[in-house]
């Protein structure tokens, strides 16, 4: 059954008053997003952070810009909107305060997600206060993705998948790196705006941003490095890391391509081989209970045979945020759910020289997974 963000938020309450706190203060803007249906573009990094306020037994309210008030209206299913106006000190803090009340109280926060300087607030300025953190709280009432969740989810993987073949469309001698990120901007744009209303969907944007993930030739074994203006020669390999680059309607979701210009050797050709492989032992494992570090131990146990240790993890959970709870790596026991969603990577890094890499993104169904993110994965020299 699909949820929407007012039913998310009284599951939340629930928790909270389960757990004896008094409300939930939420900056994550993912977290607001996911909670209280309403983002912005700016935040602290601005000066101009967003709040959510739950409390446990009560009406919740956002707290926000004074600029981004009416959009937030528009968008929110909150009732209590208080906008904040630009001024010295705090004055997102005094928008905030009255809106926890005074007594003794619990108040519960993304420890790791929320700036110091709204800490700091909270501490100084609610003395009667215990903060306690309730990320994991949080991270469990989102990690199990519903019927709408996962159906939006495989659009954002058709939405990947065309920004791999305007890449890869581009692919030749001579092509500078950008001009393949430009390609892949403009394919995984136009796939967007298929899946849109006008109406429905007008705060959402179907442009794809951030700066794209890609390298070619030697550079290959540097995993994140941003493309540039080098250009393709005979014999590169290329990357292509959407990790960072596909968000729609805010799912993020992980994909992961390489290909070779004009040849490959055979010892990238073998290395290939070995990451589909290690991909491949780490899905066949995914299936409601298994073990997360155990998905990363099949993966790592196909490495280790082929004389490699990468020292990554396999996987990480996806959904509103980049990184969310479990991931696929040595310590984590969490056990694998139906509905659980995860980027699944294989990698070699041959450093100073090349790497290669796959990656897609699945949801754990009944009996195994399902791709997000179908497309070929073959060795492919253009």
């Amino acid at each position: 059954m699909s949820k929407t963000c007012e039913q998310r938020t009284a599951v939340l309450q629930e928790h909270l008053r389960d757990a004896g706190i008094s409300a939930a203060v939420l900056t994550d803007g993912d977290s607001i997003a996911y909670f209280g249906g309403y983002w912005n573009y700016l935040g602290l990094e601005f000066g101009r952070p967003t709040i959510m306020v739950v409390p446990a037994g009560d009406a919740p309210s956002i707290i926000t810009p004074l600029m981004e008030s009416d959009m937030c209206r528009a968008m929110t299913w909150i009732d209590s909107v208080i906008p904040w106006e630009d001024g010295d000190g705090a004055p997102w803090g005094d928008a905030m305060r009255p809106t926890l009340g005074t007594g003794k109280m619990t108040i519960g926060i993304e420890a790791a997600k929320m700036p110091a300087i709204i800490a700091g607030y909270i501490g100084a300025n609610v003395p009667t206060a215990k903060i306690t953190d309730i990320a994991r709280m949080v991270g469990e009432i989102r990690v199990i993705k519903d019927e709408n969740e996962i159906a939006i989810m495989r659009q954002a993987g058709q939405v990947a998948i065309a920004m791999l073949e305007g890449g890869r469309d581009a692919l030749g001698e001579g092509v500078p790196e950008y001009e393949l990120a430009l390609a892949v901007i403009a394919g995984g744009t136009r796939k967007a705006a298929e899946f849109m209303d006008p109406d429905k969907d007008r705060f959402y944007s179907p442009t794809i941003h951030n700066l794209q993930v890609l390298q070619s030739g030697h550079d290959t074994c540097m995993v994140h490095r941003r493309s540039n203006v080098r250009k393709l020669q005979k014999g590169d390999p290329v990357y292509f890391c959407f990790c960072g680059m596909v968000n729609f309607k805010h799912y993020k979701l992980g994909f992961d391509r390489n290909y070779f210009i004009g040849s490959v050797t055979d010892e990238q050709a073998r290395n290939h081989e070995i990451t589909l492989a290690a991909q491949k032992a780490a899905l066949d494992a995914i299936r409601p209970g298994a073990v997360a570090e155990e998905v990363h131990a099949c993966a790592d146990a196909v490495y280790r045979d082929a004389g490699h240790a990468p020292g990554y993890r396999t996987g990480r959970a996806i959904g509103y945020s980049f990184l969310e709870s479990p991931e696929l790596k040595v310590g984590d026991r969490t056990v694998l759910q139906q509905g659980m969603s995860f980027a699944v990577d294989g990698g070699i890094t041959v450093q100073g020289q090349y790497g290669t890499r796959i990656g897609d993104s699945i949801v754990v169904t009944d009996d195994g997974f399902e791709y997000l993110t179908p497309f070929d994965k073959t060795l492919t020299v253009i």
